[in-house]
């Protein structure tokens, strides 16, 4: 099998050769010990070294406020901006507003101005031959709609002023369907996937109930995954933390691949995983990266990676649980996560 048949192939369930891979997308703090250790000059040869299976392209989005389109709103109050360390908990732009008329008092970013067709097909062409190549959108209208208030303000409107948390996250949605669309029309045939999503989930539960999660939040995901599906993209869903009891709610909206497993989040042990979802979604992930690529030896990242092959002949994509290779993980324990990929 190439690439593109194993990313297909384990997306739905079907057989595999070895299991599909991905390494994630490395910290720029985290490249330099990982080109060192493999004894390649970029991302590119470290992937081929790898023989890792999908290559993940960003949006390219460039604003006066961002060069990054997870981060386009600006929702911070003054006295608390931080570009480098923007946070969910500060204080945002909409706190004090009630009335959903006062949406547009805010300075919403027009993705056809910061994204530009022929920069995205550009960026799609550049990946080299062969990848599964998943567009990055992350499209977070969850997220965002907190930042926007500042979280503890935003789960307070969520429950006494419903259509204030509405408007603002609808105004979200709205920016990631347009500026989606940009992207898949510019590279339309090129890529075979997109990664959208929130984090639902904290290590022991969800954040929010599943009811409100159905009340204010899946109707946008909804939308984003039915536009993703016009353009013949499988939908990677991602979400941090325990999210054991919206799975459901995620196959019944379309959801193809969840990523990214938090091995020591509740009620997400994959074996439980597969018992229970196995014949109905795929996942990505599994490989722990709080404590296991962190603190473990080569041998044991090796060993897990051959229990999670057991439990899952296919339809799971072998990765760490976090898309960020963050630089506390040895190179040395990469290796021995594809290293058992390829024996």
């Amino acid at each position: 099998m190439n690439h593109i048949e194993r990313f297909y192939a384990t997306a739905e369930r079907r057989p595999v050769d070895r299991p599909a891979s991905w390494l994630g997308i490395p910290d720029h703090s985290a490249i330099p010990a990982l080109l060192s250790h493999f004894n390649v000059n970029d991302i590119n040869s470290l992937k081929a070294c790898l023989d890792d299976d999908i290559y993940p392209v960003e949006i390219p989005y460039h604003s006066p406020d961002s060069n990054a389109i997870y981060a386009a709103f600006n929702f911070a109050k003054d006295s608390h901006v931080n570009v480098d360390e923007r946070t969910l908990t500060a204080p945002g732009f909409f706190e004090d507003y009630s009335n959903p008329a006062d949406v547009d008092k805010f300075p919403w970013p027009d993705p056809e101005k910061y994204i530009d067709p022929e920069e995205c097909l550009r960026v799609v062409n550049e990946v080299p031959e062969g990848y599964a190549i998943m567009g990055v959108s992350w499209s977070a209208h969850f997220q965002d709609a907190c930042a926007a208030f500042g979280m503890e303000t935003a789960m307070i409107k969520m429950i006494l002023e419903p259509e204030m948390f509405k408007a603002v996250i609808d105004r979200i949605t709205d920016f990631y369907l347009r500026a989606n669309e940009i992207f898949y029309k510019a590279t339309q045939g090129k890529i075979h996937a997109v990664l959208i999503g929130n984090d639902f989930g904290s290590q022991n539960n969800l954040m929010v109930s599943p009811e409100m999660l159905r009340e204010f939040v899946f109707d946008g995901t909804k939308k984003m995954i039915e536009q993703a599906k016009k353009y013949n993209l499988k939908v990677v869903h991602h979400s941090c933390g325990s999210i054991y009891d919206i799975i459901p709610d995620l196959i019944d909206l379309g959801v193809d691949i969840i990523h990214p497993i938090q091995a020591l989040a509740a009620n997400m042990e994959p074996q439980r995983l597969h018992d229970d979802f196995g014949s109905r979604i795929s996942f990505c992930g599994g490989v722990d990266a709080q404590h296991l690529l962190v603190n473990g030896k080569p041998e044991d990242v090796y060993a897990k990676v051959k229990e999670l092959e057991e439990i899952f002949p296919t339809g799971l994509i072998i990765s760490p649980s976090h898309e960020a290779i963050l630089p506390d993980i040895p190179p040395a324990n990469i290796e021995a996560l594809f290293n058992a990929l390829k024996r």
